[in-house]
Order: C-alpha cells, then sequence, then structure tokens
C-alpha cells in the first residue's frame, strides 16, 4: 500500500466465537488478496513471473472457482455455477488459472464478488443452524466426515498461500509491496 492510499482491513477479531476470529481472518485475507491486484491493467493482471506461469487475473479466477467448490458445491451440494458449470476440465485441468486471460480483470473482479457473496450467504446460513461450524458438507467425497469447519480454515489457508504468491507476482509488476 502507498502512503497516500487508505488501507481498506479490518483486523480479525482478537475475541469472540470460533466462527468470528476464522470468519475475521478470512475476510481479512480476501481483502489483502484484492489490495495486491487493485489498479493494474489487464497486461499487468497477465504478467507473470518466471518460471512460474501464474498470473494475477489467472490466481484471482482461482480464488473465485475455490470459493465456489467448497461452499457451494462440496459444502451445500448445489450443482456448479456458470463459468464453473460449463468449462471444459477435461481439455485443461488448470481452466481457472489459464481462462481469465480471455476475460479482462473486470469480468474476473465481478466473479469473484459473485464467488464471494455466495460463499458467505452458504457460510451464514449453516452458523445460524444448530450444527454451526460443525455442520456436514453435503459432498465430503474422499474427506469423510467433512465439517464446515475444515472448510473455512482451507479457504484461510487457500488466501494466505495465493497472497503470499501475489506479493512476489506484483512486486515484479511494480515494485509494490505490502502485507
Amino acid at each position: 500500500m502507498t502512503a497516500d492510499v487508505p488501507d481498506p482491513r479490518t483486523d480479525p477479531p482478537a475475541g469472540g466465537s470460533e466462527a468470528e476470529v476464522l470468519l475475521g481472518f478470512l475476510e481479512f485475507h480476501r481483502t489483502i488478496f484484492r489490495m495486491k491486484t487493485a489498479g493494474l491493467t489487464a497486461a499487468q493482471r497477465d504478467q507473470r513471473l518466471a518460471p512460474s506461469g501464474i498470473t494475477l487475473g489467472g490466481m484471482a479466477k482461482h480464488l473465485a472457482y475455490v470459493e465456489d467448490w467448497w461452499t457451494t458445491q462440496v459444502f451445500a451440494g448445489r450443482d456448479a455455477p456458470e463459468p464453473w458449470a460449463s468449462a471444459d476440465w477435461d481439455a485443461d485441468p488448470d481452466w481457472d488459472w489459464h481462462s481469465a486471460a480471455d476475460d479482462g480483470p473486470a469480468a474476473v473482479e465481478a466473479l469473484l464478488d459473485a464467488a464471494v457473496a455466495r460463499s458467505r450467504q452458504v457460510v451464514a446460513d449453516a452458523l445460524a443452524g444448530p450444527d454451526g461450524l460443525d455442520a456436514p458438507a453435503a459432498r465430503p467425497g474422499r474427506l469423510e466426515g467433512l465439517r464446515l469447519r475444515w472448510i473455512v480454515v482451507h479457504l484461510v489457508e487457500e488466501y494466505c498461500r495465493h497472497n503470499g504468491h501475489a506479493d512476489l507476482v506484483r512486486e515484479s509488476i511494480d515494485g509494490q509491496v505490502g502485507e
């Protein structure tokens, strides 16, 4: 962050319920990712840091997919929303990463916004229920006994890991560094 731009982050709560702390960290890291991708052109969002093939645009679209996969599909048991439902995953298992360059920054940001909104709603609905973070996933797959708690922690982990990647890519683009 530059000195003339206000910091949009809200620190996660130091106390509170387990759900409040976990969701506080998730929102904190969602905001950090947005900070790392803010103000870039389409060409900059598609720039790679050799030898990796990752881009900030691809990372944003991947995080949208991760949000939808874990909350909408695995936890809530719903069908994949678009664009995931019609993606040819067999032709390109990393379609989420590779197709972002074809979409443009505004479309990818809108996709991430929509996925995050769906995730927030699914989690809020589950937390309002009797099981809270212990609510079982509708489609646990190979993770027998999968609960909402694991999914929220995994989302925090995804953002943390990719925020580290985003640090390196962003610094290589314009020298911007930060949390």
